[in-house]
């Protein structure tokens, strides 16, 4: 039985690294069609398709009276996303480099959005009042974020965009999102037959599974060079997990918040984020950082089944 679990977790993990490579290449096309920085592309087309996982994952939680899930998801992938993805992929490509300016907006958002929800679960919940307020924070973000174009495209040639190029992004963000639910199943099948915790799950195993399209598209867009995407996918998706997930969660019903993921990986999420505004006040991470945030992760993940 285990045997075959692992199999189907290889299949989807498959499965997952080609789609992301395919999407990876298929937004840049698109972002620069529509003469978009790399940087935007990232927080936005890329964000938002690579959060597609942590957001169904936290509706069907809601729906199955299960909302504890919800910020044990948000707050245990964003955590992933700074110290896993941002890590790996800083370790893959030997450094990160940005020439966003992303101390002016980008950061302090991002910081902004953590805070906001730690606040917020203070009373153990997250109710439809806070979630309109992280929503218009979400939608005055992107409509920013749209409107961020550079002049650095003025001379450069845009080829006619190709009609299999969006065909390509949509079934490969289907792709992706069916491939990482499918990882996420596995894997919590697999620690639920090795007799693992479910709480320390919800923190661990859905958070990073429900992660994983967020690391294979930034670790392909940091191989390839394109470092912009990369860090502005992380940034973008954290943003859009605190604000649009918690957001619209809230409105489908009051999202509750269990001890553990108050009293620790709440408090982790900060760190993460202040560490990761820390590391990127010169626009770039070095690989020694993605070392360092990886021996966090471990630490963080040790903690949890301790």
């Amino acid at each position: 039985m285990i045997a075959l679990k692992f199999l189907y977790l290889f299949i989807s993990i498959f499965v997952l690294v080609k789609s992301a490579d395919y999407f990876t290449e298929s937004a840049e096309k698109i972002g620069l069609y529509l003469k978009l920085p790399p940087f935007v592309v990232g927080i936005t087309i890329v964000s938002i398709g690579t959060s597609l996982p942590e957001f169904v994952t936290s509706i069907f939680a809601i729906l199955d009276k299960q909302s504890e899930i919800v910020a044990a998801n948000v707050i245990g992938s964003n955590i992933a996303n700074i110290f896993l993805v941002l890590g790996v992929s800083a370790i893959a490509s030997k450094g990160l480099l940005t020439e966003h300016d992303i101390m002016k907006v980008d950061l302090p958002i991002l910081a902004a959005s953590a805070f906001m929800l730690y606040i917020c679960l203070q009373d153990g919940s997250f109710d439809y009042k806070e979630g309109l307020l992280s929503l218009f924070g979400i939608t005055a973000y992107m409509v920013y974020a749209g409107k961020s174009r550079t002049n650095s495209f003025e001379n450069i040639k845009i080829e006619k965009l190709e009609l299999k190029t969006p065909i390509t992004l949509i079934i490969s963000t289907i792709l992706v999102n069916f491939s990482a639910k499918y990882t996420v199943i596995n894997v919590v099948d697999i620690s639920r037959l090795l007799h693992i915790s479910t709480g320390a799950i919800a923190a661990s195993a859905v958070a990073v599974g429900t992660s994983l399209p967020e690391l294979m598209v930034s670790l392909n867009a940091a191989k390839k060079g394109n470092f912009e995407m990369s860090i502005g996918n992380v940034i973008g998706s954290n943003i859009f997990n605190t604000f649009g997930i918690m957001g619209a969660a809230s409105l489908v019903g009051k999202v509750a918040v269990d001890k553990g993921t108050l009293t620790l990986s709440l408090p982790v999420m900060i760190l993460a984020t202040l560490l990761i505004v820390f590391s990127l006040q010169n626009k770039a991470m070095s690989k020694w950082i993605g070392y360092i945030f990886i021996i966090f992760y471990t630490l963080y993940i040790m903690k949890l089944f301790s």
